[in-house]
């Protein structure tokens, strides 16, 4: 049944008012019983849970179409049967090169997925690290493609922890992600214990909301962990190397297990009491032991504590800040913790007051204190702050010297090495 659309009719003093709707009297069309549905009205906004649910899938559908653009394993020995098919010259090294013609041979009998990735730009960009004039080895080629299509798969991956499709994940986030590619990581599994998981899992994912969530807006982006470089020495170990290339890689991969587990037994062995959290008079023996009392009650003051104790994951920021004085995100961290009064900058009274620390340990040492207004003045040459009566912390990432005031303000030893700096530059 069809009805006419209402019509509008004057009256007489102007005001417009609406006629009811009449049956016109025809009936619906047969084929409105044979036209298929095809569509279905979006939810309310108060329909949350289904808001929800069509937003992952759609998040799901998305990332499912990157992921069959990727190069599969077949796709792959292809492409090195093809390099090695078009290969220009074996050098005596058995070493196979490439020049940019027969390269261009090889991009045209590829895949189309293949050939997007096989660009001419791709060739010149390898060739800045290439010991051979105008060649390539088609080995560093081929590793090239397959950490490229590594890390977008890792990409990928965590994308698929991203529950609302907004880019970010939260600590939980990466913890479930780091958690269930353990067993994909062969250098880490190989040697995992059980009962050390949660503390790898733990140490790693503080490391990287340490280093890209230094404003603690606990989340951080997608695309910053991709572009750090972080999720490839990640994704480096994979890879089953042997022993000697293991403690090789070991030294420069930062969530290797070997580094991991270091700085888990520098927390167990200042945890004297095993109660499982440090006390300020145990934190006091990290490093060479000469972090100032003053700076040692300030990062109590402002870190989580638990009973006037500092636990395993506010030692990890602790230490990450400590181990990284030259990275923004340590500047960061030291900078708060010596803002006493919370204003964005240090005075001069901000100064003495943390050299009143270094003073007490010359005291104990029975040596003379170098003059307080010597150190200001040198401070606030070093740094050349905007301000000549405050120092803000772009002033010192500005200045470049932002990690030696800090640490001649927190920690004797390195207050020493930079008044003996002439005498010892390599301690400074």
């Amino acid at each position: 049944m069809k009805w006419e659309m209402c019509s509008v009719e004057p009256f007489n003093n102007g005001v417009v008012k609406e006629t009811e709707l009449k049956d016109n009297g025809t009936k619906d069309h047969p084929s409105y019983k044979a036209i298929p549905k095809f569509f279905d009205p979006p939810p309310k906004p108060e329909d949350k849970d289904r808001v929800l649910l069509l937003r992952r899938e759609a998040h799901s559908l998305v990332l499912q179409d990157q992921a069959e653009g990727l190069l599969n394993t077949e796709e792959l020995n292809e492409l090195w049967r093809i390099l090695e098919k078009h290969v220009t010259e074996t050098i005596r090294s058995k070493r196979q090169l490439i020049s940019l013609d027969d390269y261009l041979v090889v991009v045209s009998e590829v895949s189309a997925k293949c050939q997007k990735l096989l660009t001419v730009g791709l060739f010149f960009e390898l060739m800045q690290s290439s010991n051979y004039p105008d060649m390539l080895e088609i080995v560093s080629i081929y590793n090239h493609i397959v950490r490229r299509i590594s890390i977008v798969q890792g990409r990928i991956g965590l994308s698929s922890y991203d529950g609302f499709g907004q880019g970010y994940l939260s600590e939980s986030d990466l913890e479930s992600f780091i958690t269930d590619i353990i067993p994909k990581l062969a250098q880490i599994r190989d040697c995992m214990q059980p009962s050390f998981e949660r503390f790898y899992v733990c140490t790693v994912v503080k490391k990287i909301f340490f280093f890209l969530d230094h404003l603690h807006m606990r989340r951080i982006r997608i695309r910053d962990i991709v572009s750090s470089g972080l999720l490839s020495q990640l994704l480096e170990l994979h890879d089953k190397t042997n022993s000697k290339e293991r403690e090789k890689k070991g030294a420069t991969n930062c969530f290797s297990m070997p580094a991991i587990f270091a700085v888990y037994e520098n927390y167990l062995d200042l945890d004297k009491d095993h109660d499982g959290m440090l006390s300020r008079e145990e934190l006091s023996k990290y490093g060479s032991g000469s972090l100032t009392s003053i700076f040692l009650d300030r990062a109590f003051e402002m870190c989580r504590t638990y009973g006037g104790k500092m636990d395993y994951k506010s030692f990890l920021d602790f230490h990450f800040a400590m181990e990284n004085r030259k990275c923004l995100p340590a500047l960061h961290y030291i900078f708060r913790i010596l803002d006493i009064n919370q204003q964005g900058y240090l005075t001069a009274q901000t100064l003495r007051y943390f050299y009143d620390g270094i003073e007490v340990r010359f005291k104990t040492l029975k040596a003379e204190a170098v003059n307080f207004q010597d150190l200001k003045d040198e401070i606030f040459d070093m740094v050349g702050p905007k301000d000549p009566l405050n120092i803000t912390l772009k002033d010192l990432i500005n200045s470049g010297q932002g990690e030696t005031v800090l640490s001649i303000l927190i920690e004797f030893d390195k207050f020493l090495a930079h008044e003996n700096r002439e005498g010892n530059p390599q301690n400074v």
